[in-house]
This record gives C-alpha cells, sequence and structure tokens, in this order.
C-alpha cells in the first residue's frame, strides 16, 4: 500500500499513524490492558458463576460485608469499597493518560485530536439518545441513561489483541484515544448529574491536601520520579485525604482520582534536563500504577459489580425485556457505531480531512462496534442510577453483559476477516521487499 501523500492541496489526514514515540508509547499501554482485560473478563465470570450457584448467598453475604470508620461516613460495603476505592485508581489513570495526551502527545494538535474527541461525543450522544427514546414513558428508568455511553477500554483492547494482530497501529490508538475521552466525558456525568446531597465543607476541605498534593508534586517531579518510597510515604497520604474528603462531599469518589492524576506534571522541569531528558512524572507514574489499576483494581470491582443472580432462563427473558436492560443493548451494540461513524464521516464531509491510506472505512466501523463493550463505568453508571442489587439495577448488569459479548461478537466478524486481509498485504510486502534487498521502513523510522 502506497504511502505517498496525494498531490494538490494539502488535506489533513484522520487516524493518521502519528509519531513513532507516540506509537510505541500507546504499544505499551495496549499491551498492559490486554492483561487487565483478561483478568477483567476472568472476575466476572467467576462472579456471574458464583452468583448463580447454590452457595450463591455466599457471595452476596461477601459482597455486601462493610468494614470502616463510620464516624468518617467510611463504613462501605467490600461492592462499595471496590467502586468508590479501587475505582479511582483507574480513574486516577485516565486522569494521567488525559493530561499526558494533550499536554504531550499527539493530541495536543487540534488536527490531530478534533477527531477522536468529536467521535468520543458523537459515541455518547448516539447511546444515551437511543437509551432516552426507549425508556422515554419511564422517569424512573430514564435515570439510566449515561449508562451505554462508556467504552471499556481493557475489555476492548483484550479483544483487539486477540483478532487484530495486524491492523494498522492507528486503529489501536484511535481505540485508546477514543475510549480516554470517553472516560472524561462519563467522569464529567458522574460528577454533574451523579452527585447527592452535595456537601460544601467537606468539598472546601479537599481543596487543601489537593493543593499541596498538587504543589509537592510540580516543585520535587524529579525527587518523586526517582524515589518510588517517597510517592508511597507523601503524596499517597495526600491523595486518600482528599479521596475521603471528595467522598463525604457527595461527589463520587473517583472523581478525586481524576483531579489527583491531573495534579501530576507531564513534562519534566527545567533543573531536571527539560522534555528531551526522559519521561515525567505523570509518564512514570503510569508505569507504576497501571499493573495496580489493570492486575488488581479494575478486576475486583468487576467481581463485585458483575454478579448478578439471572434467574434462569425466565429471568434472563424477564431481564431482557425490561426497558432498562433493552435500552442499553440497543444503545451499545447500535448507537456506539452509528455515533462513532457518524460523527467521523461528517468531519471528513464538512472538512478537508480525509482517511489515511493504510486503512479502509471498514476498519474505523470495525473499532467502532468494538467501542460498545461497556464494562467497567457502565455498571458503576448503573450502580449509581439505580441502587446497588436494585431489580433494575441487576436487570442493567444483565443488558451490559449482554451488549458488550454481542459488541464483541460483531467486532470480531468484521475485523477478523480485515486482519486475515492485512497479515496478506504485510506478507507479500515483506516477500517483495526480501526479493528487491530493501530493509524494513518501519526499522529506518526515527
Amino acid at each position: 500500500m502506497s504511502q505517498t501523500p496525494p498531490s494538490g492541496p494539502t488535506r489533513s489526514t484522520i487516524f493518521g499513524r502519528g509519531s513513532y514515540a507516540e506509537a510505541l508509547r500507546i504499544g505499551e499501554i495496549l499491551r498492559k490492558e490486554t492483561v487487565g482485560g483478561a483478568l477483567l473478563v476472568a472476575a466476572a465470570v467467576i462472579a456471574l458463576v458464583w452468583a448463580n450457584s447454590p452457595a450463591s448467598d455466599s457471595y452476596f453475604a461477601l459482597r455486601d460485608f462493610k468494614v470502616g470508620y463510620e464516624p468518617w461516613h467510611l463504613e462501605l460495603s467490600l461492592g462499595a469499597w471496590a467502586a468508590d476505592g479501587l475505582l479511582a485508581i483507574f480513574f486516577f489513570l485516565v486522569g494521567l493518560e488525559l493530561k499526558r495526551e494533550f499536554v504531550a502527545g499527539d493530541l495536543r494538535q487540534l488536527n490531530k485530536s478534533i477527531v477522536p474527541v468529536a467521535a468520543a461525543f458523537g459515541g455518547v450522544v448516539a447511546p444515551a439518545a437511543i437509551y432516552a427514546l426507549i425508556n422515554l414513558a419511564s422517569p424512573e428508568t430514564l435515570r439510566g441513561w449515561a449508562i451505554p455511553t462508556a467504552t471499556d477500554i481493557a475489555f476492548a483492547v483484550a479483544v483487539l489483541a486477540i483478532i487484530g494482530s495486524h491492523l494498522p497501529s492507528a486503529l489501536r490508538i484511535f481505540l485508546l484515544t477514543l475510549a480516554v475521552v470517553d472516560d472524561l466525558i462519563a467522569i464529567s456525568i458522574i460528577a454533574f448529574f451523579y452527585s447527592s446531597d452535595l456537601q460544601v465543607m467537606p468539598l472546601l476541605l479537599a481543596l487543601i491536601p489537593l493543593a499541596i498534593y498538587a504543589f509537592l508534586a510540580q516543585k520535587f517531579r524529579y525527587f518523586f520520579g526517582r524515589h518510588t518510597a517517597a510517592a508511597w510515604l507523601i503524596l499517597l497520604p495526600l491523595g486518600v485525604v482528599t479521596w475521603a474528603l471528595v467522598h463525604a462531599s457527595g461527589i463520587h469518589a473517583t472523581v478525586a482520582g481524576v483531579l489527583l492524576g491531573f495534579a501530576i506534571p507531564v513534562i519534566r522541569s527545567q533543573a531536571a534536563g527539560g522534555p528531551e531528558a526522559g519521561p515525567g512524572l505523570a509518564e512514570i507514574f503510569e508505569h507504576r500504577f497501571r499493573p495496580i489499576s489493570a492486575g488488581i483494581a479494575v478486576p475486583i470491582f468487576a467481581f463485585f459489580s458483575a454478579g448478578v443472580a439471572v434467574g434462569g432462563w425466565e429471568g434472563l427473558g424477564s431481564a431482557l425485556a425490561d426497558p432498562v436492560a433493552l435500552g442499553i443493548i440497543v444503545a451499545l451494540v447500535l448507537g456506539k457505531p452509528v455515533g462513532i461513524m457518524g460523527t467521523t464521516w461528517l468531519l471528513t464531509k464538512m472538512s478537508r480531512a480525509r482517511l489515511d491510506e493504510s486503512f479502509k472505512w471498514i476498519d474505523v466501523f470495525g473499532v467502532a462496534v468494538l467501542a460498545g463493550i461497556g464494562f467497567t463505568v457502565s455498571l458503576l453508571v448503573a450502580e449509581l442510577s439505580f441502587g446497588h442489587g436494585s431489580l433494575h439495577d441487576d436487570h442493567a448488569k444483565v443488558g451490559i453483559l449482554t451488549a458488550s459479548l454481542l459488541a464483541a461478537l460483531l467486532a470480531t466478524a468484521v475485523l477478523r476477516t480485515r486482519n486475515r486481509q492485512y497479515r496478506a498485504a504485510e506478507e507479500a510486502e515483506k516477500l517483495d521487499a526480501d526479493q528487491d534487498g530493501i530493509p524494513d521502513v518501519y526499522q529506518e523510522r526515527p
């Protein structure tokens, strides 16, 4: 496939390769998320089997077991600790990644960020609108409009790793960027629409440890980058206090994770050698904490959140007939690709942007379908919408699991075929290069 740009007026390319350094960094993130996705699926399967087994009472007793200090409003069930506490680690990584992308990544350039950002918004608006239309007659279930708006990056990347070994790297970068922006939108929705009984004093008090945390991280970024223990002994306690106060304020505590992530500097200070001297503190923290998030925090959350007693085939049929589950399934499986593809197509028609020559629109469609895998954040929003363990919450979980499975199967059907074609083309190019004595161009990239 020729990579020579077309002649004539310059046109911006959507989903292009991006910088080589960025591709390497994204590739490393995707490998870690792939392992996390496998653990996520395993935890969810274990929870489902246990919750529908003769020993189901022990699962729900474990999930609802309370521990913590009540005077600080921290006597929570293990399920709530997983959703409010462990998931804050996941959103801390989201904050780090977002800031890294928009400060030092390829997305700091408007022409590269506009498409994935707009596509992410389209992938939020369309599912929300579809769910709202299906549940328009029921104000009680309409509250769950935000459930199908999120993409689970770990789950989606795990599927992509299995079926898409030869797909263009730009598609993988697009999926990750899409999911990261999607997470930002989701956490904004949680903060504005799913916070209750706002307490101003704890919220104002939370600004104090957050400010100290940000000052220390900015002022001594080189010190915390070099000394791992210092971050655990100094920054972590400040982060925990910030999290506890945000939790007490009535705003969902995962918002604290994003704020703490945003407070970490991305670029090295001039005293430490400047941007060219190596990775900044945000990237260092990302390397340190991503295994904890992907390998521990998110799988444990999935274990406590995915367990729902279906009640056999009759119970499954009843759950799927609920407008809540039906709205989620249609919104994720249909709404996500419609929103993402529609927005992307409109941008190409309304501007001088064109699709990168390395792949086709069917590839974008496959990734858009894959973005319909909504799991971690969707389960969280379902609990916030209907209350932990309620009937609508259980039906929402059935809808999320069903939609995620359908999206994964449909994306597999589309992308596996495309992957075979790319593999064949790659082998043919290598054969031609070997015959002509031409070195691999990717090894020549700076």
